[in-house]
């Protein structure tokens, strides 16, 4: 490693890359980058000369010594052209694999470990790199650390256990010249590497709301800044659809827990916490948007409704878009009219069996057929099926109401550009189903009495308490000027 410096940038560069003997997660004190307090970009002989580079328990060996730096988040980038001749663990018998320049297309399947198939899909096998891999500038290699399958507490819902074998998943980036520190690494999809700096990230945009009578509690325990933090640090998986492969160490599977995740960690930046208390999450969510951005760039068709699990990708993407001024990111769905999302294809204006002009259009939307399609249009004793309603009330209405919140606060509204996905949350927020719930079990037989299917309730206490000081007491946007979507109210 090279630790000579001949001025105060070469000490710095030295400095911080003594973390790389301890990994990734050896982070430093926290700094926060402006355009008035610009890094400079370091010259290539200022990058650390290293043969070895370790990440969140991966280990990556160059085969020959190679100009090393690290990205905003922590993620390290090697100038290339370079050899990974060796990475540890070492891939063997279907484990700890890994994968140069991840498609986006895996037909369902995921490379990293031959067990995650969930029944769907082969294993991925060819998509496997294999050792030596020569990596040029423009490549992303993504290496593993596999794990028992249920052996991990599942985030945000510890009682489950992950069903993914993957633990967690290390990037190695290759550019072709140093980037700035404040740079943002690039989507692993992302083949252009498009880089975003920190400098330019809109912090004046998040207000400083009042915690006083919120409850710092999420499902089954204490809220914190933190645990976002640790959970965002290392890259999140998402091209194998119902994350068989996510990553269990930190990333929740259901995709329900995605939409709780990505709803709490964007209202937690619009409290009054300190600027540097809230710079890691800033970071670790903006990343999170560009990681989810690069794959929609790369010709994913998105992450379409099915239950729960087409929920929580677009608000990270249109969050990290309004941080970064990006006009395309902030608004994904102008940019790629096709780009599917669960929570716009399961909410739609219709007129509902309650009185309702916004309402649920089912397990996978309005081309579903029978009881996988929209119901509530119809009475009760009409509908085909209770996959629909069971859903609406398990694993998504209640996952939706944080991300919904936060792009109010922001005023973003117009910008998500679909406007029954808020009429049908205040819905969810609002409506008495007391009668209704009576009316179903009378007509169906089904009973949703019980007090964790009704409606009028957030699935964590934090958003709740969110939900009830700030929906109604919006503050000012920037300008001045509120931007609220077409249609006001649900009635």
């Amino acid at each position: 490693m090279n630790r000579i410096a001949t001025d105060g940038l070469r000490l710095a560069v030295a400095a911080s890359f003594a973390l790389l003997a301890f990994g990734c997660d050896a982070a430093s004190s926290v700094k926060i980058y402006t355009k008035d307090a610009a890094p400079p970009t370091p010259k290539v002989e200022d990058l650390a000369l290293t043969d070895t580079i370790i990440c969140h328990g991966i280990t990556w060996k160059l085969s020959e010594k190679a100009r090393v730096g690290q990205f905003v988040n922590g993620d390290y980038y090697v100038v290339g052209p370079v050899t990974v001749s060796e990475i540890a663990p070492a891939p063997e018998g279907g484990r700890n694999q890994s994968v140069l320049n991840l498609p986006v297309n895996t037909a369902g399947a995921s490379p990293f470990d031959d067990r995650v198939t969930g029944g769907r899909g082969k294993n991925g096998q060819p998509l496997r790199a294999k050792l030596p891999v020569s990596m040029k500038p423009g490549d992303a290699l993504i290496s593993s650390i596999s794990v028992e399958p249920r052996s991990l507490p599942d985030f945000l819902r510890p009682p489950d256990k992950n069903i993914s074998p993957v633990g967690s998943v290390s990037v190695l980036t290759c550019l072709a010249e140093p980037v700035p520190p404040d740079a943002f690494r690039p989507s692993y999809c992302d083949r252009g590497q498009k880089i975003y700096l920190a400098r330019n990230l809109r912090r004046e945009l998040l207000p400083k709301l009042s915690r006083d009578g919120v409850r710092m509690k999420y499902d089954f325990g204490d809220l914190s800044l933190d645990m976002f933090v640790k959970a965002y640090e290392r890259p999140w998986l998402d091209v194998c659809f119902f994350n068989f492969d996510a990553a269990a160490m930190y990333q929740p599977q259901y995709a329900r827990e995605l939409g709780r995740a990505a709803g709490m960690s964007t209202l937690l930046l619009m409290l009054d916490f300190k600027p540097a208390e809230k710079e890691s999450l800033l970071i670790g969510v903006v990343q999170r948007g560009i990681d989810l951005w690069g794959i929609a760039r790369a010709g994913y068709s998105g992450w379409q409704a099915h239950g729960g699990h087409g929920s929580g990708r677009k608000l990270p993407i249109v969050f990290a878009g309004i941080m970064l001024g990006d006009e395309d990111m902030q608004t994904p769905t102008k940019k790629y009219p096709k780009l599917l999302f669960g929570e716009d294809m399961q909410t739609i204006f219709a007129k509902g069996w309650t009185g309702a002009k916004a309402v649920y259009a089912g397990h996978v939307g309005v081309k579903g057929e029978k009881d996988w399609g929209p119901y509530e249009h119809l009475p009760p004793a009409q509908w085909p099926g209770s996959l629909g309603e069971n859903y609406r009330r398990c694993c998504t209405s209640l996952a939706w109401v944080g991300q919904a919140l936060a792009l109010r606060i922001l005023h973003a509204e117009k910008l998500w550009d679909h406007d029954a996905f808020f009429v049908y949350v205040d819905r969810w927020m609002t409506e008495d189903d007391t009668e209704h719930v009576a009316e179903i079990k009378k007509a169906k037989g089904w009973d949703y009495s019980a007090d964790y299917t009704r409606g009028r309730q957030c699935w964590d206490p934090f958003v709740e308490d969110m939900w009830a000081k700030y929906r109604n007491k919006l503050p000012a946007a920037p300008d001045g000027h509120k931007t609220p979507p077409a249609e006001e109210t649900w009635k």
